[in-house]
């Protein structure tokens, strides 16, 4: 799991780095429309991330369904689009095995489906269906899955049962509730404490836990309580935040495209990192706004402590 730096480095934001590129980019497609218009840019954003020192590239399948594509292309498209994303992923990743002899693995983004931080919209009876033809079709490409934005248990653990018969690793990483800087309790999106989180997917067989798509300063908190009740296992903990202002409790993602804080710069962000380091953190990458400067400063950063 782990590199010589100690830890293993994510890549960051897919969908905002295809923006800042000039690829195509809108609501309510999100990072699916470079895909669906140009994949060539997705191609090379994965290229820009691993260039940058990042470990693993995350397969642009986050908007990959029907809330954001609609049912009808997503019932007609869904599996293609979800295999080229994988066939890209892969193909950056192995251009880096044969040009320099490093290793960049894959992961299968598994995204909520039914919107981010709405944990209300989860439905049970459909997901099961659409992750498996998600699962289906990024199989070939991936040497993991990462269930991502998770803003409750039962999603998480739909995403796990959806990977398990694949006998591909299953990492679950959890969006936390960040309208309170100073909380003392961590909660996922749907107030469910992460303590019963971490309990509920370690019993499923994850290998990793993880926090994303939060501000930085509620991470540490999460990654204390993943460390006190994963000390004694093998499940590695990740974080990997996101540039946005704070979402509220009656906030929605992907609403607009939202602005991005100016506070939040590679430099510090690697402060940042070098806390979730200390308290835990054996993977660390960024999420929404988090470019390949960033994770550029990671890497050199954590390589030199």
């Amino acid at each position: 799991m782990t590199t010589s730096l100690g830890v293993t480095v994510l890549d960051g934001g897919m969908g905002r780095e295809l923006k800042r590129m000039g690829a195509p980019f809108r609501q309510p497609e999100w990072s699916a429309l470079a895909l669906m218009e140009a994949p060539d840019t997705v191609l090379a954003a994965h290229r820009s991330f691993i260039a940058s020192g990042a470990e693993i590239v995350t397969t642009n399948s986050y908007a990959l369904v029907p809330f954001h594509i609609g049912e009808e292309r997503f019932a007609r498209d869904g599996a293609r689009l979800a295999a080229l994303a994988g066939k890209l992923a892969r193909q950056a990743a192995d251009e880096e095995a044969e040009r320099t002899g490093r290793v960049v693995r894959v992961a299968g983004s598994l995204p909520p489906l039914f919107g981010s931080y709405q944990p209300e919209l989860f439905d049970a009876a459909r997901a099961p269906a659409m992750l498996d033809r998600l699962v289906q079709a990024l199989l070939p490409h991936v040497d993991l899955f990462l269930a991502e934005t998770q803003s409750c248990i039962a999603e998480a653990l739909a995403a796990c049962a959806a990977v398990a018969p694949t006998g591909r690793p299953i990492w679950v990483s959890f969006t936390l509730q960040d309208d309170e800087i100073n909380r003392t309790e961590a909660r996922l999106r749907s107030g469910e404490a992460v303590a019963d989180a971490i309990a509920a997917v370690r019993q499923a067989g994850v290998q990793a836990v993880l926090f994303n798509c939060s501000r930085p300063e509620v991470m540490g908190p999460a990654v204390d309580i993943a460390a006190h009740i994963l000390g004694d296992s093998d499940i590695a903990i990740g974080v990997y935040a996101n540039a946005f202002p704070e979402k509220t409790g009656e906030a929605a993602a992907n609403e607009g495209i939202s602005a991005l804080r100016e506070d939040v710069a590679p430099q510090r962000y690697l402060g940042w990192a070098q806390d979730w380091r200390r308290r835990g953190a054996r993977i660390i990458g960024g999420c929404c706004g988090i470019g390949p400067d960033y994770i550029c400063a990671i890497h050199k950063g954590l390589k030199a402590e």
